[in-house]
């Protein structure tokens, strides 16, 4: 149970730790990518806008740009700013019409042919866009007057350095998660063992109790038969033995749930469909004197790994449960089948539905639900519970769910 508590704890912590640092992740790279690729973009626009270009017509030539000077009389010099001087731009005239290139500046650089930034720029002026990303360029469109200048920035800086930051930051925050994963084991150890230790402490006062509570019952049993021998029938006499029931009835479910909570039992391959038909043969009478019917579906061969005594009291106690809370003439149903690996094992009655708030509270120790769950059959709310700690010593599972007018109770447990 606690070791459940603390995965789950874990989980939780780390699932927080995981969509928290992803989602940082997440925004610190779309932000600087958007920052980055905005203050780009627009430097290259910048830098359309300053670049001069001089057409002239001679007698029906094509109209061709002068090359571009480094200054212009009314505008800054391009080296002069750090941006324009750590980038590298590229320059290609196009045609209005959009079929010839008229010049290409590739800045002295070789990484990209003239040939190459002119088949670009005219895709680009084809495909009517004016801004965009082609491999690792980034370019504007800009209308010229006599001609459109299609203005280039590499950007392979830019995203190589974004793959890096992308990297680094996912191989950190991966060590830092799987760090922050055996603190959220420490600290959930650190959470639960207060409860461990309170529930050890529970077990241990319930199975001391039990011990001390068995003699003096048994005591006081005796003094009241030797009494009632001497005196007689008496009221008063009768009462102290039917409490001292009662007080009996207690003090051996307080046993037997320590007993099974605390004591490993032994463990041997058996067949649980002659258990299950074992104790429910006992059953038929009970339910026959109250006008009900006892149906079974057991499926033969089904064969589990535990102890054979324990299987007995689990099917005994559900059936019990069941048979008491069944409808008046209605039909408790008891079946047991093999779904891959486990053998389930249901146990159903007719009646009201149990409520949902009820249901997740059946199994704890000393827990009843509303009076029609319970009745004055001087039973405390350990029955459940010892079923629980019985199917959880085999490793299994056991649940209860209400539909279509039935209670039912189903364990499972892992096949042999």
């Amino acid at each position: 149970m606690f070791k459940k508590s603390k995965r789950k704890i874990v989980a939780a912590v780390m699932s927080a730790l995981v969509l928290l640092f992803l989602g940082t992740l997440a925004v610190i790279y779309i932000s600087s990518y958007r920052e980055v690729s905005s203050r780009n973009r627009d430097m290259l626009e910048r830098y359309a806008q300053l670049y001069p270009l001089n057409i002239r017509d001679h007698q029906g030539e094509t109209a061709k740009p002068e090359a571009a000077p480094s200054r212009r009389p009314d505008g800054p010099r391009f080296e002069d700013t750090p941006a324009f001087q750590l980038s590298t731009f590229y320059s290609v005239a196009v045609s209005k019409d959009g079929g010839t290139v008229l010049s290409v500046d590739n800045s002295g650089r070789e990484i990209y042919t003239d040939e190459e930034l002119g088949e670009y720029a005219l895709q680009i002026v084809k495909s009517g866009k004016t801004r965009g990303t082609k491999e690792r360029l980034v370019y504007v469109a800009v209308d010229k007057g006599g001609c459109t200048l299609v203005a280039f920035m590499d950007n392979t800086i830019v995203r190589d350095s974004m793959t890096t930051l992308f990297r680094y930051t996912l191989i950190f925050g991966g060590m830092a998660i799987v760090l922050l994963f055996f603190v959220a084991i420490f600290l959930a150890n650190r959470i639960v063992r207060p409860l461990e230790e309170s529930y050890r402490k529970q077990k241990q006062f319930i199975s001391d109790a039990g011990h001390e509570l068995k003699t003096p019952v048994s005591v006081v049993n005796a003094n009241a038969d030797m009494l009632r021998r001497e005196i007689g029938e008496n009221r008063w006499l009768s009462n102290i033995q039917y409490e001292n029931t009662r007080m009996g009835a207690l003090v051996t479910q307080l046993l037997e749930l320590a007993r099974t909570e605390n004591v490993t039992p032994e463990m041997a391959e058996v067949d649980l469909d002659r258990i299950v038909m074992g104790e429910a043969l006992p059953f038929e009478t009970v339910v026959f004197e109250k006008g009900a019917k006892l149906k079974c579906d057991v499926a033969e061969g089904v064969r589990v790994v535990g102890n054979a005594a324990q299987l007995s009291e689990l099917i005994s106690i559900l059936l019990d449960n069941a048979v008491r809370h069944n409808a008046p003439e209605g039909t408790v149903r008891i079946e047991l089948r093999r779904e891959k690996s486990h053998a389930v094992l249901s146990v159903s009655n007719e009646g009201a539905p149990i409520p949902e708030e009820h249901q997740k509270h059946l199994f704890d120790r000393f827990y009843r639900a509303d009076a029609a769950r319970t009745g004055g059959d001087n039973r405390y709310g350990l029955s459940l519970a010892i079923a629980k700690a019985i199917v959880e010593a085999h490793h299994g599972q056991i649940s209860v769910s209400c539909h279509d007018g039935l209670i039912v109770f189903t364990a499972v447990i892992p096949a042999s």
